[in-house]
């Protein structure tokens, strides 16, 4: 059983990301690391403190570049944190972020940290294109040969075929081999499930991008910092915004995952994104010391784990045991940041907690949660007109829920995701005072 209650509380100083830059085709402008740093120095700039104050630096990251593998530590390094503040990484797919702030909330709690840099950063557009084993084992023969004869010999032996058909480590990292399917499929087995329609799952994705294009124009998405790319350009909003969506234009899109019969598409979907989010987190001892502002509390944290096949679900398990832990119902829950993977699964979320016997028989509860109040869910757009960089999503929601909660005078936020390979991740917050 999780443990509800931390030894010490640990709170969210600020946050900063970047923003979220969608894949154009080609290898993007920055590295996960540069992302990283953007962001972080960012946030510590604007903070009265030094970066080598801080304990540790932790990052949630899925597919590292090969110069990035403890891409903590590279990001540490680079914010100028000095050599005695250690950092390290954390993969837990889509929640690779929210585990970095899971994990820096249990060094606090327990008194092992007082100030840690944690979130999570990914440049899907750079990840590696790796060799077949056809491929690795030619590399492997070709240098045991003994002499430059032998040598010669092996390139007469290239097995060309292998070279032409690389593993795509992005494609591969967005299907669960252990149910051999990809994501996309996840949801359209959820979506039929719970009888979501493409019409609804269009009109959410259409609202996402007109609830974040209201955003930026409010001047309600200071979270995002600018970040500025080798050939001049600067970058200061969400590229994958389109604030010409429509229902009508989504309507004409094709399904890709089950091009028969599905009604998942391109347009209601998650991208292809760049990107990093971080949060400082401290314990009260340190918001006093160095006399820091405070955006929230973290009050819990909860992991569950579900049948792969369904694993767009992941928000509706994970976040149900929070609420009953605390006594809470949908209605005192201000804001719901729900990582939008796809607008079926955040819709079947929604439809499972009206559900009565899902909410029986998979959550363990005496009746439905109940319906949410569509106002109260991703009240500045999602992952469908942002972005979903899987190593940053985590965090992003997280510091987005807060923000939230302080423009909109709420006190109390739920922060959630669903997690390849049949998981969900789900943080419970309250409004700084």
């Amino acid at each position: 059983m999780t443990a509800s209650v931390h030894a010490r509380d640990v709170y969210f100083v600020d946050g900063a990301r970047t923003p979220f830059l969608r894949d154009a085709g080609k290898q993007g402008p920055f590295s996960a690391s540069d992302l990283a740093v953007a962001a972080g120095r960012s946030l510590l700039s604007r903070l009265p403190l030094k970066p080598t104050d801080l304990d540790e630096v932790i990052l949630g990251c899925a597919m590292p570049s090969p110069d990035e593998a403890n891409i903590g530590r590279i990001v540490a390094l680079r914010l100028n944190c000095g050599h005695r503040v250690p950092g390290w990484s954390v993969m837990r797919n889509c929640a690779s972020a929210m585990q970095a702030l899971d994990s820096a909330a249990k060094d606090i709690a327990l008194g092992r940290a007082d100030l840690v840099l944690a979130g999570g950063t990914e440049a899907m557009s750079r990840a590696p294109l790796l060799y077949n084993d056809a491929a690795v084992s030619w590399f492997r023969n070709s240098a045991r040969a003994r002499n430059s004869g032998d040598k010669i010999k092996s390139f007469g032996k290239i097995p060309v075929a292998a070279f032409m058909n690389p593993v795509i480590s992005l494609l591969r990292g967005l299907r669960d081999s252990t149910v051999d399917l990809d994501m996309g499929q996840t949801c359209e087995i959820i979506s039929h499930r719970f009888g979501i329609a493409r019409k609804a799952m269009d009109e959410f994705a259409v609202q996402s991008h007109s609830r974040l294009g209201n955003a930026f124009e409010a001047g309600r998405m200071e979270e995002v910092v600018p970040v500025y790319a080798p050939d001049g350009t600067v970058f200061t909003e969400d590229t994958g915004l389109r604030r010409d969506s429509s229902v009508e234009k989504l309507a004409k899109l094709r399904p890709v995952f089950d091009r028969q019969a599905g009604i998942v598409t391109a347009g209601n979907s998650s991208q292809i994104t760049d990107g990093a989010a971080v949060l400082l987190m401290a314990s009260a001892d340190a918001v006093e010391r160095y006399r820091l502002p405070v955006l929230g509390r973290l009050v819990d944290t909860q992991w569950s784990g579900l049948d792969p096949a369904q694993m767009g679900l992941g928000p509706a398990y994970s976040s149900a045991p929070l609420m009953t832990r605390h006594h809470l119902g949908v209605d005192d829950i201000d804001i719901f940041e729900i990582n939008e993977a796809f607008a079926g699964q955040v819709l079947a979320c929604l439809a499972a907690w009206r559900d009565d016997d899902f909410c029986r028989d998979e959550l363990g509860l005496d009746a439905a949660l109940g319906a949410v109040d569509p106002a109260r869910i991703n009240v500045d757009g999602g992952a469908i007109s942002i972005g979903h960089p899987v190593g940053a999503s985590g965090a992003r929601i997280v510091l987005h829920a807060l923000n939230a909660l302080k423009h909109g005078g709420g006190s109390r936020a739920i922060a959630t995701l669903c997690i390849g390979g049949g998981q969900g991740g789900a943080m419970l917050l309250e409004r700084g005072e």
